[in-house]
């Protein structure tokens, strides 16, 4: 190696984080995380449930409007999506399928425990977010995605998932 890139790789190595190093938020976060905004509740007592793998499986893979769940997720290669998601992940990522049902118009959150790509799907057809964000500080939400909907049916794509379950939680956004 020539000597003059040996300044710049040393640079560039000491710009690098040090993973055994907590970061900010890391270290100023609460052994106990704090209590979660009302709308985001269901988050802290999950409930099990298998994701389904096929559309015709949707019938038993019912999220529950305002209860988070521990979805089970399937190895990517083995979840045939209703509509192909955007970022579907690779062979080693885990997916699936759920629905839920939503009674009253208005503006929905997706909240979920990691950085896994999700869609909603109306009709067959992805759903366009009205925002999307970070969960609450020190909390164990990761992500949360807003849509506006209509009465009826919905499909949650989960796709590209490094384990394979992920936390889930559909609940109305409370308006101002």
């Amino acid at each position: 190696m020539p000597m003059t890139l040996m300044p710049i790789l040393l640079a560039l190595a000491a710009a690098q984080p040090d993973p055994a190093v907590p970061t900010q938020a890391q270290a100023t976060c609460p052994a106990t995380p704090a209590a979660l905004p009302a709308e985001l509740a269901g988050w802290s007592a999950p409930r099990a449930l298998a994701a389904a793998t096929r559309p015709d499986g949707l019938g038993t893979a019912l999220l529950p409007m305002g209860q988070a769940v521990d979805l089970s997720l399937s190895p990517t290669p083995d979840v045939a999506y209703a509509l192909r998601p955007e970022r579907p992940g690779g062979s080693v990522s885990h997916g699936g399928m759920a629905q839920f049902r939503i009674e009253t118009t208005g503006v929905y959150r997706v909240a979920i425990s990691t950085a896994a790509w999700l869609d909603v799907l109306d009709s067959g057809k992805s759903l366009t977010s009205v925002a999307h964000g970070q969960g609450p500080v020190c909390s164990s939400i990761r992500k949360m995605v807003d849509f506006r909907l209509e009465p009826g049916s919905y499909v949650l794509q989960i796709a590209g998932n490094g384990a394979p379950t992920v936390r889930v939680l559909v609940t109305r956004v409370p308006t101002a």
